[in-house]
């Protein structure tokens, strides 16, 4: 299977890009950190491609997709993982510069992915999207109200889609659950380090996603617990 990834420097997007890579599927993934995209690009087979890739920028999600079309094709799977988390704080005090940045990133970096990608698949007649959500896009908690907004909005984005794409395409908003990362850091401190690690978490995830289809459409899941 060909899948394509976003955020794949750190945390769930990396242990999906390793997972993927080492179970025999064709990765296609992309981040904004320079380091660690070429760690992973130069550390893998050469059927697996890794760019630099800021998603919150529409030109150059499009130049991406030109370039990933000519040398892979279309995808078979989109993950949506790419988040920003906000710093903890009262709505009215979060700076603007962060609101409208972890906005980008997490909506309309999901957009503009979609955008871009999916009309190909669409052509082709098949593919699934799977954008990343969260607890806290069906629930909500004090000082987490943009993150919690830009995963609501990924519920409500992907329901629609999914009553838009044709059968037997598919797609599902999933969240993760909680996973030690550094996002999760973000909010919960030294705290976070008592859930599962992402390299725990994937040996479930990994599988669970792949087995996602038209049968899932439009159905707002969760990675089963470890």
């Amino acid at each position: 299977m060909k899948i394509l990834i976003t955020g794949v420097s750190k945390g769930l997007g990396r242990a999906l890009a390793d997972f993927y890579m080492e179970t025999g599927h064709e990765v296609i993934g992309c981040g904004r950190d320079p380091e660690k995209i070429l760690d992973l690009r130069f550390g893998c087979d050469e059927k697996h491609r890794f760019d630099i890739v800021d998603v919150a920028l529409a030109n150059k999600v499009d130049v991406w997709y030109e370039t990933v079309s000519a040398s892979h094709g279309p995808p078979d799977l989109i993950i949506n993982n790419a988040a920003l988390m906000n710093k903890p704080a009262p709505l009215w005090e979060v700076p603007t510069k962060e609101f409208h940045q972890l906005i980008e990133v997490n909506v309309s970096g999901v957009f503009n992915v979609i955008h871009a990608f999916v009309p190909e698949m669409i052509a082709r007649g098949t593919g699934v999207i799977v954008n990343l959500s969260s607890g806290w896009g069906r629930s909500t908690s004090a000082e987490v109200a943009p993150y919690c907004a830009s995963k609501y909005a990924i519920e409500g984005l992907t329901q629609a889609m999914a009553q838009e794409l044709p059968d037997p395409m598919a797609a599902i908003p999933l969240s993760p659950g909680v996973i030690a990362t550094e996002m999760l850091r973000t909010a919960w401190g030294e705290s976070a380090d008592s859930h599962q690690t992402p390299e725990d978490w994937v040996k479930v995830a990994g599988p669970f996603i792949l087995q996602l289809g038209r049968k899932d459409n439009g159905q707002s899941l969760s990675v089963p617990a470890a």
